[in-house]
């Protein structure tokens, strides 16, 4: 794989910059997570070791995972609620992380459809297991429902 160029599934097309992005600051939060550095230390060590990504999908990266870190007591809050009582600590890492980075961009960005949303879904898909698509899209759903545009949330 070539530095600074997210793994994609298969021989099929090449994943979007947005898509690319999104994988990457999962990567990065995951990596945050497990290893108790602060932010900045993690981004700093994941591109030396993965190669500088585009200027673009870097920074959008970057601003998924810093916004969702910024938002994440409120982000598990809403995790809770809509996982009818299930404790963000005891789910899946990975699928915590991906509910985290979603949901940073469902709430606290404007220029998100929900399409993207389906992203998320994939993207559970791909790094976690069988299950997790099935379980972020729940989440999600919920989440999105709350805030859809009856709601005064985001308009896809």
């Amino acid at each position: 794989m070539p530095p600074g160029s997210a793994p994609s599934a298969g021989a099929g097309p090449r994943p979007s910059r947005r898509r690319q992005s999104r994988e990457f600051a999962l990567q990065i939060l995951y990596q945050r997570d497990a290893g108790g550095e602060s932010v900045e230390a993690v981004i700093a060590s994941f591109w030396e070791s993965q190669g500088v990504a585009q200027p673009d999908i870097r920074s959008f990266a970057e601003e998924l995972v810093r916004g969702a870190e910024l938002h994440r007591e409120s982000i598990d809050q809403r995790i809770l609620a809509a996982s009818e009582h299930w404790d963000p600590a005891r789910m899946a890492a990975i699928d915590r992380t991906i509910l985290r980075l979603a949901i940073f961009e469902l709430l606290h960005r404007d220029d998100i459809p929900k399409v993207s949303m389906n992203e998320y879904i994939e993207i559970a898909k791909k790094f976690s297991t069988e299950d997790s698509g099935a379980f972020v899209n729940g989440i999600l759903d919920r989440i999105w429902r709350e805030q859809g545009p009856a709601a005064g949330g985001v308009v896809a």
